[in-house]
């Protein structure tokens, strides 16, 4: 059976199917396309609309946590049919609430159910995707999650036109009939490399790669939550989202505020951030692959420590939005770059499950990050004081980033000297 999966499968068109996957699921992010058109057809205010999106993120990072040993015990076939059938019913769903007029029915087939379709289908490819990359971690999950941030550039303006078409409750019956297929069609061309594969290029390293001796540690998801340095990228995680939802959250008044902007001028920027968002998630996971991913942290968190400091200051625009698309680089980045870090700290044995644990600090960082940045604007009257905070958070994940440098040397050191592989730390 492994002999015919190493004939008929190609792992670019593993990858292909990653992409399907992620740039339907990541429509998500053109929620706000339907904001005004539900405030102008059922009345809804605006935060109760918003809090559909919200829901969703919860439902995502919960699912991914939950459904993780899930995905690595039957596969990325059988899970992302299980996510094609959530996402596409959760928008089909949301189709007949918005047919009745039901916000709380929209929570439910949205934010919930489509949620729920969110997480698996966020974490199926990925654990697939390192095992079929071991020589190109990072490009490969970059692939898959650039297809996530760049879906609302393509969603985005389809959707507007859509609705003005057909109608909302339309549109969505439409999405999701759509994407269902589309993920359908991409889960059943996934599955894992038969046991023991290497590409091409990398046979001399068999012994290498199947001892897993390339890897820190070989854990599993249980094994790893007990260790420093899983929490050490939860922690970096949670404050790489935190920050980079919340200035996506209010980049437009921000713009208008600090640089003085115009209206058009800073939704002109808000569309293009995505693109930098998009670039960010491929152009970092790519070059983790040759510069180390504990580099990239560290570099993420410099960059992003200056521009926080730098942007209360800023007037000019032309600097002032080469700033925040810098930021908007190391956010995406920051996921794209993640499931590469945790196949070289704990291996691939359990990495689906691992990566669902991790992504619970998304979920934390999606309801944290605009709440924050909100109450801290309306309290002050000012962003710079949230730009600040922010900084000292970046400050902060600079030296987790540097403290788990140093943890990854001890243990690499101890490995040397001893014929235990690892132990929970």
């Amino acid at each position: 059976m492994s002999t015919t999966v190493a004939k008929t499968k190609n792992r670019w068109l593993i990858a292909a199917s990653a992409v399907g996957i992620h740039i339907s699921i990541g429509s998500v992010y053109s929620w706000s396309v339907f904001t005004n058109p539900l405030r102008e057809q059922h009345g809804w205010g605006l935060s109760s609309i918003s809090l559909t999106f919200s829901i969703a993120i919860l439902f995502l990072g919960l699912s991914a946590a939950f459904m993780g040993h899930f995905v690595e015990s039957h596969g990325p076939r059988k899970s992302g049919i299980i996510a094609a059938i959530c996402f596409g019913a959760g928008l089909i769903g949301a189709g007949f609430a918005v047919n009745i007029g039901s916000l709380y029915l929209l929570y439910f087939f949205y934010g919930a159910l489509g949620g729920m379709g969110l997480g698996i289908g966020y974490i199926t490819p990925v654990s697939s995707l390192v095992k079929w990359f071991p020589d190109r971690r990072g490009l490969a999950t970059g692939l898959a999650i650039m297809g996530f941030g760049f879906a609302s550039l393509i969603a985005s303006p389809i959707i507007a036109s859509l609705i003005r078409e057909m109608g909302i409750a339309n549109t969505f019956y439409l999405l999701g009939s759509v994407y269902f297929v589309v993920m359908i069609l991409s889960a059943l061309y996934l599955a894992p490399p038969p046991k023991g594969w290497l590409p091409e290029g990398m046979k001399e390293e068999t012994a290498e790669q199947e001892t897993g001796q390339g890897d820190l540690s070989q854990l599993t998801a249980n094994e790893a939550v007990k260790t420093i340095r899983f929490w050490a990228l939860w922690a970096m995680l949670f404050i790489n989202v935190t920050c980079g939802i919340a200035i996506i959250s209010v980049a437009s008044p921000m713009a208008q505020d600090i640089a003085g902007l115009t209206a058009a001028a800073a939704a002109t920027m808000v569309g293009i951030m995505g693109l930098f968002n998009g670039l960010g998630r491929i152009g970092w996971a790519s070059i983790s692959d040759y510069i180390g991913r504990p580099n990239v942290y560290t570099a993420f968190f410099i960059i992003q420590l200056a521009a926080f400091l730098m942007l209360p200051n800023t007037s000019n625009a032309w600097v002032f939005q080469i700033l925040i698309f810098l930021i908007l680089t190391c956010y995406g980045g920051g996921f794209a770059s993640i499931p590469a870090y945790i196949g070289d700290l704990f291996g691939t044995k359990q990495l689906g499950a691992i990566h669902g644990y991790i992504l619970t600090a998304w979920a934390a960082a999606g309801l944290a990050g605009p709440i924050l940045v909100s109450w801290i604007r309306e309290t002050t009257n000012s962003y710079s004081l949230t730009l600040y905070i922010f900084a000292g958070a970046f400050a902060l994940a600079l030296a987790i980033s540097l403290l788990i440098r140093v943890n990854i040397r001890n243990i690499r050191n101890a490995n040397k000297n001893t014929d235990v592989v690892d132990l929970p730390r």
